[in-house]
């Protein structure tokens, strides 16, 4: 499995924080105080992207993390808009780089899948990156198992891989146990996970009639507007109250214990709203509880779907 490590060589911690709410939800102070929060709590790896927030993401986090650049490992992506051409790539990342302001970010995802560019110039691109040293590692994110073994095997003949690979993961977003997870063990990529808490859904505050996600955007109320999934969250809720800790807690728990190892990437809007998964990082999962989280959520079936066999 891919060692993340910081730029003077330290190991980082399994836990991310994801910034997409830097200069959004979050306006500049209630940013700086989680990215404070989070560096207080061990967090060292930090996740933003090109089209989050119209760049205000990238320019807060750059700002914020310029004292201890050294300590921390930061991720950003290109490609959601304009796809994976080499001028876009090249362009936006060097925005990217500027809004940072870092010489070498250490984790550049490929955002999403793009079909119409041909796979070997997008990625003898970001292997120009690598070797200008621009970039340490690549990832891509919001990809499907087929589509990431395509790019690898053309990533290999030009002398570098994917290291790290972004996909969706919650309790009851459970796709990426299907292929994704299995791949990641055996193929040795490393599995960041977003979105652990739902949209907000597994922290229980839909059932008491708070706001948040799944009421402001339509894309996060299809995403979670499955009649199961609430009911999943209600159980959740309860359990949690059961064992004497926070609803949020155990679902970021939940995500960090898979076999597969994967980094569950936190986010929120204040530094209050995010402890409860930073707690996560010292929670200790049993074997019993971890069974009971997983049966609040269907399992997906194999890839072959011979459940005969599963």
């Amino acid at each position: 499995m891919t060692q993340l490590t910081t730029v003077s060589g330290a190991a980082v911690p399994p836990f991310a924080f994801g910034t997409m709410q830097f200069g959004g939800r979050a306006d500049a102070a209630q940013s700086r105080a989680m990215f404070e929060t989070c560096v207080a709590a061990g967090i060292r790896h930090f996740d933003t992207a090109h089209v989050y927030t119209d760049g205000a993401s990238e320019t807060l986090l750059g700002e914020f993390a310029r004292p201890v650049r050294d300590t921390l490992f930061v991720a950003t992506k290109a490609g959601y808009s304009g796809g994976s051409s080499r001028a876009n790539i090249l362009d936006t990342f060097d925005t990217s780089r500027r809004r940072l302001g870092m010489d070498t970010v250490d984790l550049l995802y490929l955002h999403r899948w793009d079909g119409t560019v041909p796979l070997d110039e997008t990625f003898e691109t970001l292997a120009e990156l690598q070797r200008q040293q621009k970039i340490r590692h690549i990832g891509v994110s919001n990809f499907a198992a087929w589509q990431v073994m395509k790019a690898q095997a053309v990533a290999q003949r030009i002398d570098t891989r994917i290291d790290v690979i972004q996909p969706m993961y919650n309790l009851v977003k459970r796709q990426a146990e299907v292929e994704i997870l299995p791949m990641c063990a055996s193929e040795g990529i490393l599995p960041v996970c977003y979105s652990p808490l739902g949209g907000g859904l597994l922290t229980g505050k839909y059932g008491d009639g708070r706001t948040g996600r799944l009421t402001e955007d339509d894309r996060y109320a299809r995403r979670y507007g499955v009649e199961s999934m609430h009911r999943a969250a209600a159980e959740l809720t309860a359990l949690a109250h059961e064992v004497g800790t926070d609803p949020a807690t155990l679902a970021v728990a939940w995500v960090a214990r898979h076999v597969s190892g994967p980094v569950p990437i936190l986010s929120g809007r204040t530094p209050e709203q995010i402890a409860p998964s930073l707690a996560a990082m010292r929670y200790v999962l049993d074997d019993a509880l971890y069974a009971r989280l997983c049966a609040l959520a269907p399992t997906p079936p194999p890839a072959t779907d011979r459940l005969e066999e599963a």
